[in-house]
């Protein structure tokens, strides 16, 4: 031991920073039988009305089975229930629960009251008061407290901030020795971020018990079709409230399986057959259009995966190379307007018409052309001054499409009118425009769009993943963490940098044929800076470090995220900016690595690792 140190430090020094405890002191027996009544009389209370008026979306005025809103709390009192009957060890439950954390159960009953909460509280406020809330509402909202209660004097693992045990004793009121409100006040503030910051349990879950690999298989494919289904019915959910619900339930739910386990032993499977795993989500994610009747919610998932390919390539840039780029949209339009000007339509001022294997090819050549051009005399620059040149390209771009008109300058892109009434696509004599039947499958048109960017989709991957595992990705990396360390070392920084700014705009160019011919006119309006519609380029930032900089499935949950909230939370439309604004704010705070980080990242914002068998994690290539 060191002389110099003393006993009070190494103990600070050897004292784990998590602790197991309950937050309520009541015995476990009792805890759990809490816990386990309060989940089976939320299930129940979901059988009741909650509302004597049909005024509220989802009818919650019938007794005898659930509807709208209910439907979500009763998944959650169910999942909550089965989680609690995991600490009792029985058998055919236990691999709910591979971590054995009770954290797993004290987030889904947050879940459940949440979600239930919103519920009675949104009834109460649209509907003018707390007397349109019929018993059964009042019965679940004291049922999801009495679970949560339940689950907080359940052994948690918590973080500690006074590793040491000791009190705030400096600010004690003079002749009493007892803490002055404010040390009172902090303490409470500890207690509480323990509780929303819950720790990881100190051991590791024992090792899986070994399956054929036939078994693991299937299990891959059952948990795609699983998250099928989920997608399917978020992106369905007819009105805001309920598709406010399902993601709180989800989100909370989510974190909640991740402390489990279960998504790290899942995590485990897929790394191990990845052949499968990519054939599986591919399958799942082709199999969406067939599970909707109509072209409402197809438009929102083509627009999605064009809004998810171009952030892939904004990751390129930010993710792999640490060029922050505020003016990417402008590759996009570039992809878009260059495919809307060769593709027929009678609005061009070119009087050409390339098919569509052509037409990609031109938008894609086009930004990668801007792309160099744009870079060779700015990628010199570095950290703020980089990002205020690219936001000063987006802008120039729509400045110039909006004048190229004729009469401020050439007539090439018709101005702010831009160019509409693009066709349909022919590819192969197959007409995206038109309704197909392939036996007892029905395809409507933005159907066949979605298959085609679901193709750019995969490609844009498959890009992606080969130029970050090699020789030239781990130099993007080195640069990005140390470009003067990564320049010592004999790496040629302008070059690699120029080389991703043009790769990054390829990909974006190559989205952009696509939404020309999705949205069928294009105008200067879409491709701007900050707009009440994505894509645009603080959008697409923030899907990719909401998502998780350096990966692949980051940026893709990212930019499904930020394309469904504005588009199904019609509310938000003059305060989303606002709400993404502390939605990152929030994300930089608690999670700064995002939501789905690589393993590079996650140790760079964390003092210890972080990656128990509750962390998301996306495995990196090991890189200098």
């Amino acid at each position: 031991m060191n002389p110099h140190t003393t006993p009070a430090a190494t103990k600070a020094t050897e004292t784990p920073a998590t602790e197991t405890a309950p937050l309520i002191p009541l015995p476990l027996t009792t805890a759990r039988a809490l816990t386990a009544t309060g989940a089976l009389l939320s299930a129940a209370s979901t059988f009741l009305s909650w509302t004597w008026t049909t005024r509220f979306p989802g009818n919650l005025t019938v007794n005898g089975y659930p509807g709208g809103l209910q439907l979500l709390t009763l998944t959650g009192a169910l999942l909550t229930l089965a989680y609690t009957l995991t600490t009792w060890n029985i058998p055919g439950l236990r691999w709910l629960n591979p971590a054995g954390s009770n954290n797993a159960t004290a987030l889904l009953a947050t879940a459940t009251l949440a979600t239930t909460w919103y519920t009675l509280i949104t009834i109460a406020v649209q509907l003018g008061g707390l007397a349109n809330l019929e018993p059964g509402g009042y019965t679940a909202a004291l049922a999801t407290l009495l679970t949560l209660l339940g689950t907080l004097a359940l052994p948690l693992d918590r973080h500690t901030d006074n590793t040491d045990g000791t009190e705030d004793t400096q600010d004690a009121t003079p002749g009493t020795g007892r803490p002055k409100a404010t040390t009172r006040a902090r303490a409470l503030a500890r207690t509480i971020l323990r509780t929303i910051r819950p720790g990881h349990p100190h051991q590791q879950p024992p090792p899986p018990r070994p399956l054929p690999p036939w078994a693991e298989i299937l299990i891959i494919a059952a948990a795609f079709g699983l998250a099928l289904g989920i997608v399917t019915y978020g992106i369905g959910t007819a009105y805001g409230e309920l598709f406010t619900g399902f993601l709180l339930l989800a989100g909370l739910g989510t974190a909640g399986l991740a402390r489990a386990g279960l998504l790290g032993r899942l995590t485990a499977l897929t790394a191990k057959h990845r052949t499968p795993t990519v054939t599986a989500a591919f399958i799942a994610a082709a199999l969406f259009p067939l599970t909707q009747d109509t072209d409402q919610y197809t438009l929102i998932a083509v627009n999605i995966l064009i809004f998810s390919t171009v952030a892939l390539g904004l990751n390129v840039v930010v993710g792999l190379a640490g060029l922050l780029d505020l003016g990417y949209v402008a590759f996009l339009g570039v992809g878009a307007y260059t495919a809307a000007l060769v593709s027929g339509t009678t609005a061009s001022t070119l009087d050409i018409h390339f098919p569509f294997w052509a037409a990609v090819l031109t938008g894609a050549a086009a930004s990668l052309v801007f792309g160099v051009v744009i870079g060779a005399p700015t990628l010199r620059l570095r950290g703020d001054y980089l990002a205020i040149v690219t936001l000063g390209f987006g802008e120039i771009f729509r400045i110039t499409v909006g004048n190229l008109n004729g009469e401020s300058g050439p007539s090439l892109t018709n101005g702010p009118n831009g160019i509409p009434n693009i066709p349909d696509l022919v590819l192969f004599g197959y007409s995206f425009g038109d309704t197909h039947h392939l036996g007892t499958i029905t395809l409507n048109p933005f159907a066949n769009y979605y298959l085609l960017m679901l193709l750019f989709t995969v490609i844009v991957v498959l890009v992606f993943s080969r130029a970050g595992n090699s020789r030239i990705g781990r130099a993007w990396i080195a640069i990005r963490e140390d470009e003067t360390a990564a320049t010592a070392m004999g790496i040629n920084g302008f070059r690699l940098k120029l080389l991703a700014f043009a790769l990054g705009a390829t990909l974006a160019g190559l989205a952009g044929t696509v939404q020309a011919h999705v949205a069928y006119t294009v105008v200067p309006e879409q491709y701007v800076f900050a707009g009440p519609v994505p894509p645009n380029s603080a959008f697409l930032l923030a899907a990719v470090i909401l998502g998780g900089m350096g990966t692949i499935s980051g940026p893709l949950l990212g930019a499904a995220l930020l394309y469904l909230i504005p588009a199904k939370l019609q509310f938000l439309q003059d305060y989303q900016l606002l709400a993404f604004g502390a939605a990152l704010i929030l994300l930089m705070r608690f999670r700064p690595e995002g939501l789905i980080p690589n393993r590079r990242r996650q140790l760079e914002f964390h003092d210890t690792p972080t990656t128990g068998p509750g962390t998301l994690t996306h495995p990196e290539a090991s890189t200098p």
